[in-house]
């Protein structure tokens, strides 16, 4: 489904991306996990064609990634940015927002018929949200307008999932419920999922698969048992890191100095 080869970005002479490649399979649920900066924002947007990358080749859904095919591509990809881009001030409610992801899907001058707002109804139900249907998106909290946004992507129908930092504006609990509710949707809808975060404690459970990346780079592709142990997630983040278990799961905490 997505088909990386030695990409990299370049901004002003600095590597965003440096070498990268990657394969991930149809129905895959992968988790790129690193600091801040590592590049993982960037290789979303490669993916999703909004970078175009300095070198290197791509291939998505069997199709080669390039300017004239983009749009085509991005219709069957669903993302869910850190933040939304719409205004809070601006009189729009959390039902015409989760609405913009089917026209996406269905096209801008192509009026929205009685299977697409079926598709939305049942976006805003698995999400949630139902009863936030006539609210202004600017009147809702961060966790509801990001289980908006969710809802917005899946109202799109697509074929892969992109979700860029979708816990990291938000209070722990609500931290709690979007990373259960990318479980649900996954396991439910059986979408292939990219999901990118810096947080250990909040990579759902379901996961299977860890991409591990710093300073622009890929340093460890693996599975989600096999890499996350103290030494190697400590070199990741550059401070020593000490494992221990809690109900809910694995918890790593930085070790006093």
């Amino acid at each position: 489904m997505i088909l990386l080869r030695n990409i990299s970005v370049a901004h002003r002479h600095e590597f965003a991306l440096l070498d990268i490649s990657l394969s991930v399979g149809r129905g895959e649920f992968v988790v790129i996990l690193g600091p801040n900066g590592a590049g993982k924002t960037t290789l979303l947007k490669v993916i999703n064609g909004l970078c175009r990358p300095t070198s290197g080749s791509g291939e998505i859904f069997g199709q080669v990634m390039n300017s004239s095919n983009a749009g085509g591509i991005r219709r069957a990809i669903g993302y869910v940015p850190q933040i939304m881009n719409i205004d809070p001030r601006f009189p729009i409610t959390a039902y015409e927002v989760v609405s913009f992801g089917r026209i996406s899907k269905a096209g801008l001058f192509r009026q929205l018929g009685k299977i697409d707002k079926q598709v939305i109804e049942q976006a805003m139900s698995l999400t949630g949200i139902e009863q936030l249907a006539d609210r202004p998106i600017g009147h809702l909290s961060g966790g509801e307008q990001q289980k908006v946004a969710i809802a917005r992507a899946i109202a799109q129908e697509p074929e892969l999932l992109l979700l860029d930092e979708p816990t990291s504006n938000l209070d722990l609990s609500a931290q709690q419920t979007i990373t259960s509710l990318i479980e649900t949707i996954y396991l439910e809808k059986k979408i292939t999922t990219v999901m990118v975060t810096h947080l250990l404690h909040h990579i759902p459970h379901h996961a299977q698969r860890l991409i591990l990346m710093k300073k622009g780079e890929i340093i460890k592709d693996g599975k989600r048992d096999e890499l996350m142990d103290e030494q190697t997630l400590s070199e990741l983040y550059d401070c020593q890191l000490s494992k221990s278990y809690i109900m809910s799961g694995t918890l790593f905490t930085p070790e006093k100095k």
